[in-house]
């Protein structure tokens, strides 16, 4: 099997190691693909890469050629990012072959499949090549200098990489101009700032995430406005989704949308390792839970120990007076994380301060002043 990894502008889309190691060898598409090429080497023996602009359409019939003119026909797997899911059902119709999309496993024969939200599994045999994404966060990434050997305890070591990066050729069996068929890929005229209410999760650098300890499905509501404020998205846990008082695409975990910011303020949220397993690595955790000992709490860098509930309101009333008062609330400079501590365990607070209390110690790191940083 071969990953095909799609690239913009040299930054890899999330999954992508994971997509290599599953398949076993990477063939990197894009643009800016040569850095990936190499940071994928520390996971498989063998990557190529192909510099093409990202159009969709255009770029899937490159790679179907590529693939085509090879002497062993092998199934593709893609991660399961935005690009990967854009990229996949175009691709497999350039070849013609059949699409598994969502899997949480893929073999050369048979094919696991996430359903129904993540509640079943089902299993396809395949016996011909096929294209599938698999996702992001199910299967995990080992680097090839930490595999071990059969006894555990030799680290295996990888090959020279000089010999290991292959540049492809776009015209190896690749069809003429004439005889491939009209791009309909839409032009760009200008791409606008993501708004963070409606992102994909994956994508966000700041979540507010809702748990069982907000109360009912206005809390919800409430917390996607204080999410807005702060320019942040907001996401829930399983049992929120199963409700049905948010979406399944705001469900954050394995089972759901696994995601990767740099703040994630956690509201009423015990921490199932369903949920923590889709987290990533967050430069800065805060969490608000009445249960001190809660897995979510222990991972805080900042843990609350108050009712989500009424931190909430108070937080929603705080920043609602500093939005009016200057427009904005807490706007941090792009590309910088709007928390302030130094990484280390931060007490708990002991509840014995009331909301409005709370609310003001809670936000305080999080405000931006005129030429200060964040």
């Amino acid at each position: 099997m071969i990953a095909i990894i799609p690239v913009r502008n040299g930054v890899a889309p999330i999954g992508a190691a994971e997509a290599a190691c599953e398949a076993g060898e990477a063939f990197v598409v894009g643009t800016g693909t040569v850095d990936v090429a190499h940071e994928l080497l520390a996971y498989v023996p063998t990557v190529r890469y192909l510099e093409h602009a990202f159009r969709p359409h255009e770029l899937s019939a490159v790679v179907a050629a590529v693939i085509s003119a090879a002497t062993k026909k092998r199934s593709v797997i893609l991660p399961g990012s935005p690009d990967g899911r854009d990229l996949a059902p175009l691709l497999a119709l350039q070849l013609g072959w059949p699409l598994f999309a969502g899997a949480i496993e893929v073999r050369a024969d048979r094919v696991r499949l996430a359903r129904l939200g993540g509640t079943a599994i089902e299993q396809v045999q395949s016996d011909g090549p096929f294209v599938a994404t698999l996702i992001p966060g199910v299967r995990g990434a080992t680097p090839i200098a930490v595999l071990t050997d059969t006894n555990g305890t030799v680290p295996r070591k990888a090959t020279p990489r000089p010999k290991q990066v292959k540049r492809a050729s776009s015209e190896s069996g690749a069809r003429t101009s004439s005889d491939r068929p009209p791009s309909v890929d839409a032009t760009s005229l200008e791409v606008l700032p993501p708004d963070a209410a409606t992102m994909d999760l994956s994508e966000a650098s700041r979540i507010l995430g809702g748990g069982a300890g907000l109360n009912n499905e206005q809390r919800f509501r409430q917390l996607a406005s204080v999410a807005s404020l702060l320019d942040a998205s907001m996401g829930a846990t399983r049992v929120i989704t199963d409700h049905g008082w948010v979406g399944h695409e705001r469900q954050i975990g394995t089972t759901g949308v696994v995601v990767d910011p740099d703040l994630y303020i956690a509201f009423g949220i015990s921490g199932a390792v369903q949920h923590t397993s889709g987290l990533g690595h967050p430069q800065h955790i805060i969490s608000v839970n009445t249960d001190e000992h809660c897995p979510m709490m222990q991972l805080a860098d900042l843990a609350i120990v108050a009712d989500a509930n009424a931190t909430l309101d108070e937080l929603a009333t705080l920043l609602s007076k500093l939005a009016a008062n200057d427009g904005s609330a807490f706007a941090a400079p792009p590309g910088t994380c709007p928390a302030a501590n130094d990484g280390s365990k931060i007490a708990a607070m002991d509840g014995s301060k009331d909301g409005s209390q709370i609310a003001a110690d809670f936000a305080a790191p999080l405000a931006t002043t005129p030429g200060a940083s964040s």
